[in-house]
């Protein structure tokens, strides 16, 4: 998605974003759903580092600002996600959010068959996108 600002202000909202995960995830959902982890952790204030965390998300790399990788899981799935931000110019900078995800046994398949199937992985990434454009 092209944003309308330098790379810094662009990975400042992203990090602003990706903490306010901490409060629309409370733990009476993250704990039965089993998510790891399943609270915030961290100085979510600047660049996150390795190990510091959101509700379903673990930093494994952070570079500011050019990339931030979170790694999860929950009963159905593990999973990461990857956060490129690129210079365009005189345009802004263009961030990209790129999803790997593995969903094991039988209750994995069913839940990718309903999460990825039904578009609802593609409109949440999109709205996450948009989310972080709006804030920069």
């Amino acid at each position: 998605m092209a944003i309308g600002a330098t790379r810094e202000q662009a990975w400042a909202a992203l990090i602003a974003v990706v903490r306010g995960f901490g409060r629309a995830v409370p733990g009476a959902i993250a704990r039965p759903w089993g998510l790891v982890p399943a609270r915030a952790h961290g100085d979510w204030r600047s660049t996150p580092q390795p190990g510091d965390c959101v509700p379903g998300f673990t930093v494994a790399r952070a570079q500011a600002p050019l990339s931030l990788e979170l790694r999860g899981r929950h009963r159905f799935s593990r999973y990461a996600l990857v956060f490129e931000l690129d210079e365009m110019g005189d345009k802004g900078c263009r961030l990209r959010a790129l999803t790997y995800a593995e969903f094991p046994g039988l209750a994995g398949h069913a839940y990718r068959a309903l999460v990825i199937g039904s578009g609802g992985h593609r409109l949440a990434v999109r709205r996450l996108l948009r989310d972080v454009a709006v804030r920069a």
